[in-house]
């Protein structure tokens, strides 16, 4: 099934968790002396299948960031434990990640900053390849290979990263994130910088590529109609804590929390009278929220057969 601009939600999931996140806790140090560690993330469980794409979506400041930063052991973990292949992987050391990389990968934001603009596509590519020991040979067909899996030209190999556009970029960091074969890609907001004919375009290539590789996706976004397109579940992040989650189909149209129902309202829509409308009930299940926050502890809304 491919992620396409009609709204049909992914439903092939798989049954068994490939990544698992249990009750994790990453807390950073305050500024100050004898201050608390600020914590970030509050217990946050979820599981991703193989073959599978989880989306994680929340407002800024909601932790879904932090969490793919945990997996890709970047942020301090504090308590609970990430498990990939049935394997703890919270708490390895460098040279245990480094021999993780290939299996887990990651694909940032800004395309531009995350590619080293003094080397040419071929080397920003053929260079995990030549630290794992790849023969030159084979790296340079490898290369060619994945120019070709992200649809760009053999001759986009001599170029410099600036010579392309923004779009473009992004397809040259997912073919690095390729190169060696993972099982998961982090995904961090990675269409949110382009315009929507290109992020269209971007989540095709992330589903044919899944529905060729078998690669796994935890995909960070803000967006719920992103979610909606590219994932087969959502997990809903606020505060630090999962508040919902479910299968796409649900939790983007039928949300049961009230926070997930503040995020789809506010999804523009050409009606001005509509819109205000949809503005006016925000400020109402905000107030409604605010007024729960005060008195009780929120619990996680989710759907029947989920497994986050």
């Amino acid at each position: 099934m491919t992620a396409t601009t009609n709204g049909t939600p992914r439903k092939d999931v798989p049954a068994e968790p490939l990544l698992a996140v249990h009750d994790l806790v990453v807390e950073y140090p305050a500024k100050g002396w004898r201050k608390p560690p600020f914590r970030v993330l509050k217990g946050v469980s979820v599981t991703i299948g193989a073959g599978e794409t989880l989306g994680l979506v929340g407002e800024s400041g909601s932790g879904k960031t932090t969490l793919g930063r945990a997996v890709l052991g970047l942020a301090p973990v504090a308590s609970g434990t990430v498990h990939y292949a049935g394997k703890v992987i919270s708490g390895l050391g460098p040279k245990e990640r480094r021999a993780l990389s290939s299996d887990i990968q990651v694909v940032f934001q800004d395309p531009y900053t995350s590619l080293n603009p003094a080397m040419t596509v071929n080397d920003i590519l053929s260079e995990p390849l030549r630290v794992a020991g790849t023969p030159r040979a084979e790296a340079e067909k490898r290369v060619r290979d994945l120019l070709d899996q992200v649809r760009l030209p053999a001759d986009a190999g001599e170029r410099l990263p600036r010579e392309f556009s923004g779009g473009q970029r992004q397809r040259i960091a997912i073919a690095r994130a390729l190169s060696r074969d993972p099982r998961v890609i982090v995904c961090d907001e990675p269409v949110s910088a382009l315009d929507l004919s290109t992020q269209a375009r971007v989540l095709d290539l992330f589903v044919e590529i899944q529905e060729r590789t078998g690669v796994a996706y935890l995909f960070v976004t803000h967006d719920l109609s992103v979610v909606r397109h590219i994932s087969h579940r959502v997990a809903v992040m606020r505060g630090g804590e999962v508040v919902e989650t479910g299968d796409a189909a649900t939790v983007t149209t039928t949300p049961q929390h009230p926070y997930t129902k503040r995020l789809l309202l506010a999804a523009p829509v050409p009606d001005p009278a509509r819109q205000a409308e949809r503005r006016a009930e925000r400020q109402r299940l905000a107030a409604a929220m605010a007024a729960d926050a005060a008195t009780n502890t929120p619990a996680i809304a989710s759907t029947s057969g989920d497994r986050a």
